[in-house]
């Protein structure tokens, strides 16, 4: 009986070994379907297929063979639940760090204006959400096998944001005051617009395709009588507009809002105001068209400015916004030429937002001018300290090999 006993542990064992193995080659294969796809190089096709067998051999040690799931309980399979809300996920997207979440809570968490994966708190190098059809399918499958079925969603869908004819009506007040002669008014507007589109992806979405909206908000951060209030108000209701993937073409192809978010970040009457500038043009740079334009239109120098001078979390919305327009090659020599390198050693000095200077001084190592740089500023005893210490608190191999390697490539400059 014993023996019996320890053969089918022993088996339950190496099959849920052999489950996270596959749940891991899984994740491992949707993380780079996200990443070609972002890249348009199109390999995504045979990423797909490999990302199919592994579906199908997770299907076949989480269900068995027969399609009937192994389960004493009958609960719902761990990855089928939002790893933020524990609750299962109707709308299952995916990250750029490979994590998958349900819509409306990694949005959420996106709009409160953080810019890390809520699971592995690994830096996003872009806020855009990529369907997962692969778990949405295993999800549907299992509800059917289970009798049961997700429950139905009140309301008008509009691209996947649920939507009230109460609230329609209620943006479209919010939207008119905005144009208000009384400034009260006009204020308290702005002000619950930014806490709706915070809030809400539903508000997100009826605000972004009113085409009287950006036009309303725009009008407002040039008027010459703004008041700190009111312009960190609309500042941060474009932010969160562009935090939905269906505004970033709109809001980046408006040359105007581009070029009042550059000025806000220059001018900005508070340093949330320019804190706020700065994350929105981080999300919508997340579009190739807009890194261009965003670059063009003279964002780099403001953005750098503010990464020296800012306040810490200001620091951290510009140290991300050139990051992520640095991943187009073209804007690379621009950051350069603004001085990305110098400041961002002067942040490693202080200790301050190692990990995301790193990763801006990655990819600025090829250019000679940065190099020699670094080099007369003491770079190299700044990354070798960097390396010591990382290496005494056990800090990942890879932060360790390129301070080294980098630490060699500007000692030889």
């Amino acid at each position: 009986m014993k023996e019996a006993s320890a053969a089918a542990m022993e088996k339950s064992s190496s099959a849920g070994v052999a489950s996270s193995r596959a749940a891991m080659e899984l994740q491992r294969l949707v993380k780079a379907i996200v990443e070609e796809e972002e890249e348009g190089d199109g390999k995504s096709v045979e990423t797909y297929e490999e990302a199919s067998r592994a579906l199908s051999a997770l299907k076949d040690l989480s269900f068995g063979t027969n399609g009937s799931r192994k389960q004493r309980d009958g609960a719902v399979p761990e990855h089928f639940l939002c790893p933020i809300s524990s609750e299962i996920m109707r709308d299952p997207v995916v990250l750029s760090s490979g994590q998958t979440y349900d819509r409306p809570y990694i949005e959420q968490w996106l709009s409160s204006g953080n810019r890390t994966c809520p699971k592995s708190q690994q830096v996003l190098t872009s806020l855009t959400l990529t369907p997962n059809h692969l778990v949405r399918a295993m999800i549907s499958q299992w509800c059917s096998k289970h009798g049961m079925a997700l429950p139905p969603r009140n309301g008008n869908n509009l691209d996947g944001a649920l939507v009230t004819a109460d609230e329609c009506a209620e943006l479209d007040s919010l939207l008119k005051k905005l144009s208000s002669s009384s400034s009260s008014e006009k204020k308290l507007a702005a002000k619950e617009l930014r806490l709706r589109t915070r809030l809400q992806s539903s508000s997100r979405t009826l605000v972004g395709r009113n085409p009287d909206a950006l036009p309303k908000l725009l009008c407002l951060l040039s008027s010459s009588t703004l008041d700190a209030g009111l312009q960190e108000d609309a500042v941060t209701v474009i932010l969160n507009l562009s935090i939905e993937d269906g505004n970033k073409k709109s809001v980046g192809e408006n040359a105007e809002a581009i070029l009042l978010l550059i000025e806000a970040l220059t001018t900005g009457i508070n340093m949330q105001t320019r804190g706020n500038a700065a994350a929105a043009l981080f999300t919508l740079s997340s579009l190739d068209s807009n890194k261009t334009k965003i670059v063009q239109l003279g964002a780099m120098e403001p953005l750098v400015d503010l990464l020296e001078h800012g306040s810490l979390s200001a620091k951290k919305d510009a140290g991300s916004a050139i990051f992520n327009l640095c991943t187009l090659r073209e804007n690379r020599a621009v950051a350069a030429g603004e001085g990305v390198a110098g400041v961002s050693l002067r942040l490693m000095k202080q200790g301050l937002l190692v990990a995301e200077s790193l990763a801006l001084l990655a990819l600025l190592s090829s250019y000679q001018e940065v190099a020699e740089e670094l080099a007369e500023d003491g770079g190299v005893a700044c990354l070798l300290r960097i390396v010591r210490e990382a290496r005494a608190l056990g800090t990942r191999r890879t932060r360790r090999w390129f301070c080294t390697r980098y630490a060699w490539t500007i000692g030889g400059s």
